[in-house]
């Protein structure tokens, strides 16, 4: 059976990563972009790996520019003005497509996964899917949702 950590992932040098080296830990993977109305859940989001990244929690940001061109055109743009703006320290990676043709073949799994209501598409911007210790996907979480709501399904993780 495929989980999560079977996937590959492009780093912002274009490096591979796997995400095998998660194996063992929730993870929170977050498809982003930095000039959408819903870009202030960063700070949500940073607090929470805050709190739960030395238990464990790994927050894993996507950048994407599928919606309405949210999304600075050099990645360098990108990482900056997270650590600037919302003090972002959760890895950030290469930017990709969450829908269509080129989809990430992360983002495939997790939709397949975790369709959403009416369609396994990716809506918009601050889509969110939790993954538990084992690779499972066992949430997805709607752009709207606060990262705080997600609290108690990451501490229910951790325990």
């Amino acid at each position: 059976m495929t989980t999560t950590y079977d996937f590959s992932v492009k780093m912002t040098n274009g490096e591979e990563k796997s995400l095998m080296d998660y194996e063992g830990k929730p993870l929170l993977i977050v498809n982003t972009a930095s000039k959408c109305g819903l870009t202030p859940q960063f700070k949500g989001l940073q607090e929470l790996y805050e709190k739960y990244h030395e238990l464990g929690l790994e927050i894993l940001g996507f950048p994407c520019d599928q919606f309405a061109n949210q999304e600075f055109a050099n990645i360098d743009e990108t990482t900056q003005f997270c650590q600037l703006n919302y003090g972002v320290t959760f890895p950030i990676f290469a930017k990709i497509d969450v829908n269509g043709t080129n989809t990430d073949p992360l983002f495939t799994h997790l939709k397949n996964k975790k369709p959403g209501a009416l369609s396994k598409n990716i809506k918009w911007n601050f889509t969110k899917f939790l993954v538990d210790p084992n690779g499972q996907v066992i949430e997805r979480y709607a752009p709207t949702t606060e990262p705080s709501r997600i609290e108690k399904d990451i501490k229910r993780l951790l325990s």
